[in-house]
């Protein structure tokens, strides 16, 4: 698998993320892949899910899961 460079990428703050400074989630759009990683730790690692993956994620988060 060939690595993914996130050093260019934008990152947003995941709008089920909080503002009071704890459990934020930040992800990058418009790539093949959707790397997610903790907003407190932004020179840290990040996880890389494929799409159907991601989005099956989110639908779960969605319904309370």
């Amino acid at each position: 698998m060939r690595a993914i460079d996130l050093t260019t990428v934008t990152w947003r703050k995941s709008s089920y993320s909080n503002d009071d400074g704890g459990q934020c989630l930040e992800v990058a759009d418009r790539l093949p892949l959707v790397p997610v990683r903790d907003s407190k730790v932004p020179d840290g690692p990040a996880l890389v899910f494929g799409g159907d993956a991601w989005a099956s994620f989110v639908d779960g988060v969605k319904r309370g899961a």
